[in-house]
């Protein structure tokens, strides 16, 4: 929230290379108060014996030669890619991660292609935008509720919550029809929209650690998190060639010209693609179940 309150007039002042100075040092700045404040929750001084019991619970009912044992396991590879699971959320991943950072690094650029606003002007609009993703607050409560309210299993709960939170990204089919009415329309939809990606990216890593073991989730999560790298790729990638084409070509799309085509088409392709995901991955995995024989 505070990026497009300030950057944009970092670089106006100060121009773009020394952006990348400021914002840096400013990572050094949030280093300092990590190694400062952070610590292991069995040597944190403030967490109580409450906190430490509820964080570590899973390990409770284990002997100290069972953590050893499950301490010393690897997961490579080649035996994780055997499983559905692993393919379920490379998947999910591959399909979403993309729309997100698509949204971030695309949506200035919108702004100032579609209409003429420069990042100064921007600003008010990307923090309105920013804003709104915080809705995505509601993506830890909705499988929590489903799982201790209605009794559902963790894997089940957490994706009814994501098929819910697929739909929103829908509103994306309207942002560019709905821009002539008011530029605040499509705003606020990229808004709505990264707040149910974020939701859904809660669950999808959440549904990791329903079905592996501990010493697994870093290996699977490290695959999908590639797999979400490679789909961000492309969108990106892809959508700079596609806006180039439509401004050289002046091509059209159901109304829109120009990079506006480009956009309309990133849009709706945006807007499907967690459905598309949440199907091949229930496909994938249709039932609960917890993996033991690795």
């Amino acid at each position: 929230m505070l990026a497009p309150i300030t950057i944009p007039f970092i670089a106006d002042a100060m121009g773009w290379e020394m952006t990348f100075v400021v914002i840096g040092a400013l990572g050094f700045l949030w280093m300092f108060f990590w190694q400062l404040m952070y610590n292991k929750p069995q040597l944190h001084p403030k967490v109580s014996k409450e906190e430490l019991h509820y964080i570590q619970q899973d390990d409770h009912d284990k002997t100290t030669e069972m953590r050893a044992i499950e301490a010393a396991k690897k997961l490579s590879l080649f035996k994780a890619f055997q499983y559905k699971q692993t393919w379920a959320f490379a998947v999910g991943k591959f399909m979403t991660d993309g729309v997100w950072w698509f949204f971030l690094f695309w949506t200035p650029a919108y702004l100032k292609d579609v209409y003429g606003l420069s990042g100064t002007q921007a600003a008010p609009y990307l923090t309105v935008l920013y804003a709104i993703t915080m809705l995505s607050l509601i993506g830890g409560w909705l499988p929590s509720y489903f799982i201790a309210k209605k009794g559902m299993n963790p894997y089940n709960g957490r994706m009814l919550a994501m098929l819910i939170f697929a739909f929103f990204p829908l509103l994306g089919l309207l942002a560019q029809p709905l821009g002539s009415t008011s530029i605040w329309l499509p705003v606020c939809i990229i808004g709505i929209a990264g707040a149910a990606h974020q939701s859904w990216s809660a669950n999808i890593f959440s549904t990791v650690s329903d079905m592996f073991p501990k010493y697994a989730v870093a290996t699977i999560t490290g695959i999908g998190g590639m797999a979400g790298g490679l789909g961000s790729y492309i969108i990106n990638k892809g959508s700079g060639k596609l806006f180039d084409y439509a401004a050289e070509t002046k091509m059209t799309f159901l109304g829109f010209s120009g990079k506006s085509a480009g956009y309309f088409i990133v849009f709706s392709v945006c807007a499907v693609a967690y459905l598309i995901a949440w199907v091949i991955m229930k496909r994938l995995v249709p039932k609960y179940k917890v993996i033991t024989d690795l």
